[in-house]
């Protein structure tokens, strides 16, 4: 899970070495910490939210999959 949300971001931003994804657990839910350096934090969120709501929506769906709970954050 955390692979997938590293080679979307990276594929995303203009600086790829400075996309971080941290993985905690809390409450059998996996949460996963996007960081990104400040000038990339438009690309990652997008207009509106739409890039990160479509990141969001393809981690959900392939948690699905493997039914386990998890979310998002973009720091």
């Amino acid at each position: 899970m955390k692979e997938l949300v590293v080679d979307i971001a990276k594929a995303l931003v203009d600086n790829p070495d400075e996309v971080i994804v941290n993985v905690s657990e809390e409450n059998d839910e996996i949460i996963l910490k996007l960081t990104v350096a400040s000038d990339d934090m438009g690309k990652v969120i997008g207009k509106q939210g739409r890039i990160a709501k479509a990141i969001r929506t393809v981690v959900r769906s392939v948690a699905n999959k493997e039914k386990i709970k998890v979310s998002l954050e973009i720091v």
